[in-house]
């Protein structure tokens, strides 16, 4: 059995220092992920593909293999980082080799 994959150190401060906030901060993705009528694989390329356009690197090994247990293909991260390219521009590329070394197994973040 694969342990959970591991979150950026700044959430894992956000939830080891503010403990209520985290526990509020999760019910309402909780409630937003129930009210969604996107499938897991789907969902969890869309919010790629908003970390990239954000550019919130720090998420992005995180959600890569939560798209990957959904089923997600390589092809499919790839595209879901660059997706935002037209409208947020090349900046979306700079999440790419963070979640190809996620999505390959060879960054610090381990399903």
């Amino acid at each position: 059995m694969s342990k959970p994959p591991e979150v950026s150190q700044a959430f894992q401060t956000f939830f080891v220092e503010a403990p209520a906030h985290a526990k509020a901060w999760l019910g309402a993705v909780e409630g937003l992920r129930g009210a969604s009528a996107l499938d897991e694989k789907t969902a969890h390329l869309a919010y790629l593909a908003v970390l990239a356009a954000l550019r919130l690197e720090s998420g992005v090994p995180f959600h890569v293999l939560l798209a990957k247990k959904a089923g997600a293909s390589r092809a499919e991260v790839v595209s879901a980082v660059l997706v935002g390219l037209p409208a947020a521009g090349n900046a979306v590329t700079q999440s790419l080799p963070a979640a190809l070394a996620a999505y390959d197994g060879t960054s610090e973040v381990t399903p």
